[in-house]
């Protein structure tokens, strides 16, 4: 916990009873330590007043357009640029996931247009975070962010209409899409000065633990560590974003639909690892119900993180004990 030295937090830190036992605002220092310590709080669940700069829509942007020149320039010439990649982009990428709001992180790197340049960055920022989360070492972080970047880099040999096409693919146009892990894979494979790591998440991305994803059906041990990280990252982003097919979906379908492996069998650690991260950092978060309704994340449900104790106005909404409303979205204010 030394780590949390002269750090300022957001709100009050209570006990499992509701107590009070530090109030918001306050700069940690030794004695608290002890005192989070003797009353075993975990770290995570505690919200700081941020020390980051915010990442705004403008560098994001900037950063997006970018990558959207890059990519085309990968598309014309089949060569990957890695030194401007990674002057021009993994320093944006890395530097994003160390922003201690990481619901604000959340909103800003959402995909709303240019959904396959902006997907590339927010799923780059995720494993990142992910990656941080696991405790990685920061050399496997740095192939990490690259890797997670560069996933989807076999798009650029899909037709856009296709990548973009608002209704149903045809069974024709869905093949052709996933054959974009083998095209990333092929322009990778080559590339000098590339841990050979990153080629292998551009192939293993959308393989799944019991072996019904593609393209080559791998499961379990099979896929690379950093695939399965990237393959979190990657569905996270994509329901959490606007797409031609369909809206964002609502924060606790994600995180049921996840758990449930809705969206292909996930490596059940990193699922947990992931949700268990962002649902302790939602105490004092401002959040909208499915009822319409804006409140406050006071407490966590120790039994089920996922159904928190709500407040709205004056009265207490115990999440756990209600089927009817669920958080539909976090909000940045």
């Amino acid at each position: 916990m030394d780590n949390l030295l002269g750090r300022t937090i957001k709100n009050d830190i209570t006990n499992m009873y509701g107590v009070s036992l530090i109030p918001a605002l306050t700069k940690i220092q030794d004695d608290h330590i002890k005192f989070l310590k003797n009353h075993i709080i975990d770290p995570i669940s505690i919200s700081f007043v941020s020390e980051n700069k915010k990442i705004t829509d403008k560098s994001l942007k900037k950063v997006v357009n970018i990558s959207k020149t890059l990519f085309h320039s990968i598309e014309a010439s089949g060569k990957i640029p890695l030194m401007e990649i990674r002057k021009g982009i993994l320093p944006f990428v890395q530097e994003s996931s160390n922003n201690t709001n990481i619901f604000q992180l959340f909103e800003v790197v959402k995909a709303t247009d240019e959904y396959t340049y902006q997907h590339n960055i927010g799923v780059g920022i995720l494993s990142t975070l992910i990656g941080r989360w696991l405790h990685l070492s920061e050399s496997d972080i740095s192939i990490l962010s690259l890797a997670a970047t560069l996933h989807d880099v076999g798009k650029v040999k899909v037709p856009i209409e296709i990548l973009n096409k608002p209704g149903k693919l045809t069974d024709e146009e869905f093949a052709l899409i996933k054959k974009h892990t083998i095209y990333g894979y092929e322009i990778l494979k080559d590339t000098v000065g590339l841990n050979q790591r990153i080629p292998l998440v551009a192939l293993q991305h959308h393989e799944r633990n019991d072996g019904k994803g593609y393209p080559l059906g791998l499961k379990g041990d099979q896929v690379d560590h950093f695939s399965k990280i990237v393959a979190v990252a990657d569905i996270f982003h994509a329901m959490s974003s606007k797409r031609p097919y369909h809206d964002a979906i609502p924060f606790h379908e994600i995180v049921s639909q996840m758990r449930r492996g809705i969206f292909g069998e996930l490596d059940p650690t990193i699922v947990s690892v992931f949700l268990d991260n962002i649902m302790k950092r939602m105490v004092g978060e401002n959040v909208v119900l499915t009822d319409g309704r804006m409140g406050e994340v006071v407490s966590l449900n120790p039994h089920n993180i996922e159904t928190p104790l709500i407040k709205v106005d004056d009265e207490f909404i115990d999440l756990s004990k209600r089927n009817d409303i669920q958080i539909r979205v976090i909000s940045i204010v």
